[in-house]
């Protein structure tokens, strides 16, 4: 199946388009930046650029596909200004409506569209069990659901099957509300949210893009449905729960006062009480892969590396390019100018098992000195390389290059860590990811330059 997803770059979209690639389904990505969605999405697919939601995205992009799945949208964590409710509406209803005025003239449609919404639909509801039948509540939040959902289903005048999925809180590695909770809760300053007797309804990502691919598959699901697993617990059992996996403790509550004055309205997504159950999901037959929250946050907890992983498809064979790989010499060639990388030697002729290879680069001009140990080495299918001194706490690179449609796919697969620990990634983090897409980025357009697109 041929299917077209917008946010492709986003958190949830990257853990999408890995599983629904291992279910053997072929992609296309619309994105507002084009330059860097190579580096962003985890697979190599066709990429088109759709920079401003208020217009209307690429007819080309359409072309063959089956299905379209809409995670597009501003991020809602942050303090909801005036205008920063204008821009949460428009990227999400806007960019709905444009989407399927975009599917309007197209000799074929798409059979199915899937976009979002969220369990906020239902405001706060104490004790209430919500299933897909009950009644929207009050608030921003709540008034940005029905306008969001309105929209998708203006798909439905064209013959084309909707749904909306209304996602709890989403946990995963590297993203969503887990990357901003981890860090203190790593470092045992962790507690529950006000009273903690507020309902949290939640989903594992795995499970979400597995939900989203059931939805797909199965046409008897339309309308909303709530994404969120079978088993929702209270703000004070999920933080017990995260201490226990964690093995820290969890004494240090966020009164909901302090909550509302730094975030204003926007404090209210964390306070208000929603048990949302998932009839819909489990009566079309989905069975859940972490239907338990221990179970579910210990696979998030487990995966302490960062993950970069990105492909770029080559016309040219398989040999010649692990060729020149394999030598790391021309990593001079790749690397950006302003990091002043050099190879300083290595401890074999040629690039063997075992091979240490010492470079010196600067880092924000602040000089370094890199020794990488060369193993796993498989010409000319792969080979690894991990960091023995460098900026990293850890760096492991592995290279795999596969022969594929007349040309070669060269996949990087890069798992580190930042220096000092839980502060230090805290603190760290978002600017070491930027500069690795930058560096990362500028690799990929020098690859292009050097063997062809």
């Amino acid at each position: 199946m041929k299917i077209l997803i917008t946010g492709a770059t986003g958190f949830i979209g990257r853990h999408l388009i890995l599983y629904l690639r291992e279910q053997g389904h072929n992609i296309v990505a619309l994105t507002r930046d084009s330059e860097t969605a190579p580096v962003r999405l985890p697979v190599a697919c066709p990429v088109f650029s759709w920079p401003d939601a208020s217009q209307p995205p690429p007819g080309e992009a359409f072309a063959g596909v089956d299905a379209v799945i809409h995670l597009a949208g501003k991020n809602i964590l942050g303090r909801w200004t005036a205008k920063v409710k204008q821009e949460i509406v428009r990227s999400r209803v806007e960019s709905t409506l444009q989407l399927i005025a975009a599917m309007r003239d197209l000799p074929q449609k798409p059979a199915v569209m899937i976009s979002m919404s969220g369990t906020g639909f239902y405001g706060d509801r104490g004790e209430g069990m919500l299933d897909e039948s009950a009644a929207p509540g009050k608030g921003f939040f709540t008034e940005l659901c029905q306008q969001w959902e309105q929209a998708g289903r203006g798909a439905e005048k064209l013959g084309i099957r909707t749904v909306q999925l209304r996602t709890g809180m989403v946990l995963g590695h590297d993203g969503g509300a887990m990357r901003a909770m981890l860090p203190p809760f790593r470092m045992g300053l962790g507690g529950r949210i006000g009273s903690g007797r507020q309902w949290m309804s939640w989903i594992h990502v795995r499970d979400l893009a597995g939900l989203m691919l059931h939805a797909i598959e199965n046409e008897s699901i339309a309308g909303p449905v709530n994404a969120v697993s079978p088993h929702p617990v209270t703000n004070a059992d999920f933080t017990r729960t995260l201490g226990k996996v964690l093995k820290r403790p969890t004494v240090f509550p966020v009164p909901g006062l302090v909550l509302s004055l730094l975030l204003g309205e926007a404090g209210r997504v964390a306070l208000d009480s929603q048990r949302v159950v998932c009839r819909k999901a489990i009566d079309a037959g989905y069975e859940f892969k972490f239907p338990d929250l221990q179970e579910a946050l210990a696979d998030v907890c487990e995966q302490e590396d960062h993950v970069l992983l990105m492909e770029q498809w080559v016309p040219r064979p398989v040999d010649e390019v692990f060729s020149f790989f394999s030598d790391a010499y021309n990593l001079e060639q790749i690397t950006p100018p302003h990091l002043k990388f050099k190879v300083l030697g290595q401890s074999t002729e040629a690039l063997q098992e075992g091979t240490l290879i010492n470079y010196k680069l600067q880092l924000h001009g602040i000089p370094f000195r890199w020794q990488s140990l060369i193993h796993d080495w498989h010409p000319v299918t792969s080979f690894s390389d991990s960091q023995m001194r460098g900026p990293y706490k850890k760096w492991h690179h592995t290279h795999t290059f596969i022969e594929q449609d007349g040309g070669t796919l060269i996949r990087d697969h890069a798992l580190y860590r930042i220096p000092f620990g839980v502060p230090g990634d805290a603190v760290a983090y978002p600017f070491v990811k930027k500069d690795l897409e930058k560096i990362f980025s500028y690799r990929y357009a020098r690859v292009r330059e050097l063997f062809g697109e």
